[in-house]
């Protein structure tokens, strides 16, 4: 018997960690000093309040990695149960809280050494993190092991491609996670990066174009030329602060293949720190990131 951990940098909901029996490990963010838990300190997350801040009052939001004590107050009562861990958790490349996860598990381990704590790294974040851990999730609602799902995680998450663009570069210039990208861009009116996520785990710039229109055709491109049955998989769209582009994205995506299972998102809140407001981006199957 095992319980699964999910971590909101993933996309994941309360709702959703029902659904599949999972506990939430909220990442915090803090703005003007202020510190906030996802889904602890709220139970829903109001995206368009949370992004017209950014927008609008000129804030820098910070995040910060957890501590080792924070893990062990998540992980020890489940070891005191008697249940093995399972945790799919956004790219270990993106943050130091995974030198706290380790040291914690260090230390579990060497108390419950009867005991399996089995940490899955999605090498990635937001939707791309969010197609593998909802795929998990359905995994183990059908009785699957650690290691059936261990096995099915070698051969899949690199098949787990994001593509996105951001409007505010500010944002992406003060966080530093994205490879690639030049402040120069910044100063280009209109210019919108093209991110995706490297199959190491990273957020890589990777071209450019002026205007939405222009950036969101190199995105739709990506996708026709990397999917792979992208009707057999969930398909999903994240959205920060513009939810008017997103109807039309998900009509040309289905007038191209067909009906979809598209499941819209909200750019969880933490990633939304470094990413900043008005960002679009697709999360689907490919046959390589």
């Amino acid at each position: 018997m095992y319980q699964l951990f999910f971590d909101s940098d993933c996309d994941i909901t309360l709702k959703e960690c029902k659904k599949y029996n999972a506990i939430l490990i909220s990442m915090p963010y803090a703005i003007d000093g202020e510190e906030t838990f996802p889904y602890k300190d709220w139970e829903e997350f109001d995206d368009k309040a949370f992004y017209d801040i950014l927008r609008t009052q000129n804030v820098l939001p910070t995040t910060s990695a957890l501590s080792a004590q924070e893990y062990i107050e998540y992980f020890e009562p489940v070891l005191k149960e008697g249940k093995d861990i399972l945790y799919p958790h956004f790219s270990r490349k993106m943050s130091a809280t995974f030198n706290s996860a380790d040291t914690a598990i260090k230390e579990l381990q060497a108390k419950y050494p009867e005991r399996r704590i089995v940490l899955i790294d999605t090498r990635a974040i937001t939707i791309s993190s969010y197609l593998t851990c909802i795929q998990i999730g359905e995994l183990t609602l059908q009785g699957k092991s650690i290691d059936e799902i261990l096995k099915w995680s070698e051969t899949n998450i690199e098949h787990s491609a994001a593509y996105f663009f951001a409007d505010n570069l500010k944002f992406f210039a003060r966080s530093g996670r994205v490879g690639g990208f030049s402040a120069f861009m910044g100063g280009m009116i209109g210019v919108k990066p093209l991110i995706h996520i490297s199959n190491e785990g990273k957020m890589e710039s990777i071209d450019r174009a002026i205007g939405r229109k222009k950036i969101i055709d190199k995105i739709f491109d990506y996708v026709v030329k990397l999917e792979d049955h992208i009707q057999d998989y969930p398909v999903i769209i994240a959205q920060a602060g513009i939810p008017d582009l997103i109807e039309d994205f998900i009509k040309r995506l289905e007038e191209k293949f067909g009906k979809l299972d598209i499941r819209v998102v909200a750019l969880n809140p933490t990633a939304g720190c470094h990413c900043g407001p008005d960002v679009l981006g697709i999360g689907f199957h490919a046959i390589h990131r």
